[in-house]
């Protein structure tokens, strides 16, 4: 548990010290109760147990079912109002070009008049590039808990952005597999990549609503000066909800083009056992009539009647070779 307290005229920050474990959530309500006019909390939590969020909930007024939450973090992207607190659940996603997969996690953000609870799930923690952007830019503080909220969600959705370009490049390295000279089997990465572009568009697509409500929903309560920032994130969101779309249409295309070359690859095998199995037919042909052991056979008893079956067989098998190969079945 982390708590810093930030001055809204000047931007200053000062950590809190909580202390022992134990006595960590005490201290940080003793600090929020003793705020002064201009100051408000930014308390952050990394996967809390029950018990440790409920050292907070009686003190900051966090509703059960908020708490509750954000301790299962097996939440949809979404916002709720509880009175003067807002409760905003999100997806967090990063990528692992490695293991060419996309993994996801958690955020909830409780938002009240005079702090901010941030509660992390999984391996990234936007919260740490968030405090480090309004450190940058202090001048943003001036909107209170709300910058707190903004810089949150800034760091979500440029990092939905960086992800998405990152699966580009995969993408496009599947693209060049599929459509080059080579007869690599793909069908597995691209329903692999797939996959993984299915669980980014579900933490990418559900949030697009979530935050054209929590910005200019009718409920909601942010100052004019504050409205472009919030804008700026929805349209940064918006351009990667298309890209996540596109990627997955792209996909499909892509797996529909491997699929079709790997039936093509299927009838040139077939049309080269065809005609192999056509060249072979000639001789076995000619060789199953004369081992037949008739007493009364033409050219039995030609001195060169061997030869001249053999460089028949061979001719024709020359023939039809020749005529396979122009038709381009071998």
């Amino acid at each position: 548990m982390r708590c810093v307290i930030y001055r809204q005229g000047s931007g200053e920050a000062r950590e809190v010290d909580c202390g022992q474990a134990a006595d960590a959530g005490r201290a940080v309500l003793e600090n929020l109760r003793d705020l002064a006019g201009e100051e408000f909390g930014w308390v952050r939590l990394d996967a809390p147990s029950e018990r440790d969020m409920d050292r907070l909930t009686a003190g900051l007024g966090l509703h059960p079912l908020a708490v509750e939450d954000a301790v299962q973090a097996h939440q949809r992207p979404k916002w709720e109002r509880y009175g003067q607190l807002l409760a905003v659940a999100l997806k967090t996603l990063w990528y692992l070009p490695a293991e060419v997969e996309v993994e996801t996690g958690e955020m909830m953000v409780f938002l009240g008049p005079r702090f901010v609870v941030t509660v992390r799930h999984g391996g990234a923690d936007p919260a740490a590039e968030a405090a480090r952007r309004l450190a940058a830019d202090p001048t943003t503080l001036r909107f209170g808990p709300a910058a707190v909220l903004h810089a949150v969600l800034d760091v979500v959705v440029d990092a939905y952005g960086e992800a998405a370009g990152k699966v580009r490049g995969e993408l496009t390295g599947l693209e060049r597999c599929v459509f080059s000279s080579s007869r690599d089997d793909v069908t597995e990465e691209i329903y692999s990549l797939k996959r993984e572009v299915l669980e980014f568009r579900d933490a990418v697509q559900p949030l697009v609503p979530v935050v054209r409500e929590l910005f200019d929903g009718p409920h909601a309560r942010w100052p004019e000066e504050f409205l472009p920032y919030l804008r700026d994130v929805a349209d940064h969101l918006h351009r990667t909800d298309t890209e996540v779309r596109s990627l997955d249409e792209l996909l499909n295309s892509v797996l529909d083009a491997q699929l079709a070359r790997v039936g093509t690859w299927q009838n040139d095998d077939m049309r080269r056992i065809s005609a192999w199995a056509a060249i072979l037919a000639v001789p076995t042909m000619v060789a199953g009539v004369y081992g037949m052991n008739f007493q009364h056979m033409p050219e039995l008893g030609w001195a060169y009647g061997y030869p001249l079956t053999v460089g028949g067989m061979a001719l024709l098998s020359g023939l039809l070779y020749r005529a396979f190969r122009r038709s381009g079945w071998l």
